[in-house]
């Protein structure tokens, strides 16, 4: 008895990181086109014509291409030369990032729209499909698909074929 239990405990042992392995989760879907236009929409808008800023404000809607944003407040920077490229963009308060198969959200959110990266922070929550990422702050690069979530991560993976 005690040889079946031992046998069992090492295969177990052995087979865990393969499990652990094979459900492992991409970020893949939370791309976008940097070279896309980016259109927003919101309630109203306030534009500091010597600070290069713009601050939408109530029911703010970002689009670009596949990737839509929404948060109540949302701050962009232009660059200094240039004041019709948006180098930055700070979203606040209850920010939801959704792509065709992911959805973020989290306190805030900072997207470098020439850097192709997205920094959500605070009470972060990334679904992908049935998988479910919670944790204080997500690191997307929008290009390659590759993130990284920090600060007390917890993961619940659904394996294919579970219910």
């Amino acid at each position: 008895m005690f040889r079946a239990r031992f046998f069992t405990a090492c295969a177990m042992a052995v087979s865990f990181p393969v499990l652990v392995m094979a459900q492992s989760v991409d970020f893949g879907g939370l791309r976008a086109d940097k070279t896309a236009p980016v259109e927003v929409t919101a309630d109203s808008l306030n534009v500091n014509q010597e600070s290069g800023q713009a601050v939408f404000s109530g029911n703010v809607e970002v689009t670009q291409g596949d990737m839509h944003m929404k948060a109540a407040e949302l701050e962009v920077f232009y660059a200094s030369d240039k004041r019709t490229e948006i180098t930055k963009l700070h979203a606040t308060g209850g920010v939801t990032l959704v792509s065709p198969t992911e959805a973020a959200e989290a306190d805030e959110a900072v997207y470098d729209v020439k850097a192709g990266t997205v920094v959500m922070t605070g009470k972060v929550l990334l679904t992908q499909g049935d998988n479910v990422m919670s944790g204080n702050k997500l690191n997307v690069d929008l290009s390659t698909g590759a993130g990284t979530m920090d600060g007390r991560v917890r993961t619940l993976l659904k394996p294919a074929g579970s219910k």
